[in-house]
């Protein structure tokens, strides 16, 4: 697999000119994406928008959510196939393979078109036929790109698998053992078909000449489980998702006062739908752990059931299709808070920080990759600091990072100034540091291994048993004399 990188998806318009040149008439360009607005819909239409304004002939299809509204956008799936798709599916788990009269009626129309790109973003989503596309697709002469918002295109069955720790994708899913996830999307009652699901995929998305198709993935870190997929021979383009600078700015709103935050420390999540892989229990512990006088917890985009079940917990509120809207909320923010692990970009993400507000991201996701590095901080994947990483900023606590120093004046005012002295080391046998903080009045937080918890006489220092423990012990203790450690 090659890979190759880009900043945006203005890059593809660009490939695009570059690819009718000498043609001696508009490059014909075609998109089909599952949906018409939504995230990937957005960005189908932003690409097909900035095609158009350059003078190629461009077109867009999706299979639900929205009408037909000329003869360059076009719905291209009915509401009796999809349903009927959706049905088939939850009974036999065969996503994909049905709805060969819809996807019969859309080649028919390619035919006419004669596309030189035929672009597809998410063809899940039960509207299309995909052994019947890539058939249209191998045989055609047109170049196909590929942009994958998720992992669908290389499993057996779901679109993501980071959350579970599976890893059955990278030789075969339900080869060896069954799949862990058929009851989520496309939710299945059916166990027989992931292995087929899998061996039939890699067969019809393979079936495409390597110099005819390209994958385009919106972060390194989905470029790189193609990678390690059966789609490895394509070569991966990285184009990281834009957003709307125009509104996706600070503005200033009267946000706080209308959901009644005042000036409370505001952490923020957004996500449609909210469910445990988005990180819904996080926000919850944390409404639950952080003293509600003091901190905010808002939530946008919960079903009217979540609303009623958290509402007492939180700030928490529907999903809002306006980006004015959210703009108004990122921007009245504190943090923006990202928990989860499977995104393939996070376009929220970069939202909250357009808007001049700091993110909290897990480590190693793709979240972490397209965050700016001035305005983020990273936690483990697990959350396990993120109490401590929301408290710190609250209380704006910094780094101040000093050389050795050999005066022990120095280090007694060093001392006598903290709140807290944390002393991390596993295998002091006797740390004089510990001694030394004690002596200026400041208590310890120490690791209860080699002999450091000897050293600590202060009813107010402890030792504890691993990091954790120790942050909940700095952030009690850094309350005692003012606002360092």
């Amino acid at each position: 697999m090659s890979q190759t990188q880009g900043l945006t998806t203005d890059a593809l318009v660009d490939e695009a000119l570059a690819l009718g040149e000498g043609l001696g008439r508009p490059l014909r360009y075609v998109q089909l994406n599952s949906f018409y607005n939504g995230s990937t819909g957005t960005i189908m239409r932003n690409l097909h928008r900035g095609l158009t304004e350059r003078g190629v002939d461009s077109y867009i299809f999706w299979g639900r959510r929205h009408n037909t509204i000329n003869d360059h956008e076009q719905c291209c799936a009915s509401k009796a196939g999809y349903l009927s798709h959706g049905v088939k599916t939850r009974f036999f788990d065969r996503m994909g393979f049905y709805s060969k009269r819809d996807t019969a009626r859309l080649l028919r129309r390619l035919d006419e078109i004669d596309p030189d790109v035929v672009h597809m973003h998410n063809i899940h989503g039960y509207y299309v036929n995909i052994e019947m596309l890539f058939d249209w697709l191998a045989s055609h002469r047109c170049q196909v790109r590929w942009t994958l918002h998720d992992c669908w295109a290389f499993t057996g069955h779901c679109a993501h698998f980071t959350y579970v720790k599976c890893a059955q994708w990278k030789d075969h899913c339900a080869y060896f053992e069954s799949c862990p996830q058929l009851h989520t999307y496309p939710n299945t009652y059916s166990k027989a078909n992931c292995a087929r699901n899998f061996e039939d995929k890699r067969r019809i998305f393979t079936s495409v000449p390597t110099e005819r198709m390209t994958i385009v993935t919106p972060s390194i870190w989905l470029a790189d489980l193609v990678g390690e997929s059966f789609l490895s021979k394509y070569p991966v383009e990285v184009r990281h998702n834009t957003i709307d600078t125009s509104v996706f700015k600070p503005t200033l709103s009267d946000f706080r006062e209308r959901y009644g935050i005042g000036d409370r420390f505001m952490v923020l999540g957004v996500a449609s739908p909210w469910t445990e892989r988005k990180g819904l229990s996080d926000f919850v512990r944390l409404a639950g752990e952080l003293d509600s006088e003091k901190f905010a917890i808002v939530l946008i985009g919960l079903s009217d059931k979540q609303i009623k079940q958290f509402e007492k917990q939180l700030t928490a509120l529907p999903k809002t299709e306006s980006a004015y809207e959210l703009a108004e909320a990122y921007s009245a923010a504190d943090v923006f808070v990202h928990p989860g692990v499977e995104e393939t970009f996070g376009m929220t993400v970069a939202e909250a920080q357009a808007c001049g507000t700091p993110v909290v991201v897990a480590e190693g996701s793709a979240c972490a990759e397209i965050a700016e590095p001035s305005a983020e901080i990273t936690v483990p994947a697990d959350m396990s600091t993120l109490k401590a990483t929301i408290v710190k900023m609250a209380r704006g606590g910094v780094a101040v990072l000093m050389p050795r120093t050999d005066s022990v004046a120095q280090l007694a005012a060093i001392y006598s100034a903290a709140n807290v002295f944390f002393n991390p080391t596993v295998e002091d046998n006797y740390p004089t540091v510990n001694l030394e903080a004690e002596a200026c009045g400041t208590p310890v937080v120490t690791y209860d291994t080699g002999g450091c918890a000897e050293t600590i006489t202060s009813h107010a220092s402890t030792a504890v048993e691993g990091l954790d423990e120790g942050l909940r012990a700095l952030l009690d203790l850094s309350t005692l004399k003012g606002a360092s450690c």
